[in-house]
């Protein structure tokens, strides 16, 4: 789908919906629809036609910029043109998956002193 949109929206989940998110892996569009399977709220995007899912923390638009590797590495280059972030919780642990079932939560917060 993404190589003939040349577009997508890169959907970021938090912490809570990692039961979710597997289960989402797991399965095929092709035989599913996600979004009722798993109780999910599509949003229209503002500048895709690709669904921003309303549950997530952020969600970025996006178009292809570069698919010269897509054929050897299956890797697209993407430009986000449009984000979107939810105002609260401020800092919420993200998920994001790694491979082979693994995934990582965002880290801990910090505040350093910038310099004036």
């Amino acid at each position: 789908m993404i190589k003939k949109s040349k577009e997508c929206v890169i959907n970021i989940p938090t912490q809570d919906m990692a039961r979710k998110v597997v289960g989402i892996g797991n399965c095929t569009g092709a035989e599913v629809n996600k979004f009722n399977k798993f109780k999910l709220t599509a949003i229209q995007g503002s500048k895709v036609d690709a669904p921003l899912i309303q549950e997530c923390y952020a969600n970025f638009e996006c178009q292809i910029v570069d698919a010269k590797l897509v054929k050897e590495y299956n890797f697209f280059i993407f430009k986000v043109i449009k984000a979107h972030v939810a105002s609260s919780p401020k800092y919420p642990p993200t998920l994001h998956f790694r491979g082979d079932g693994v995934f990582m939560l965002s880290g801990r917060s910090i505040k350093l002193p910038s310099k004036v």
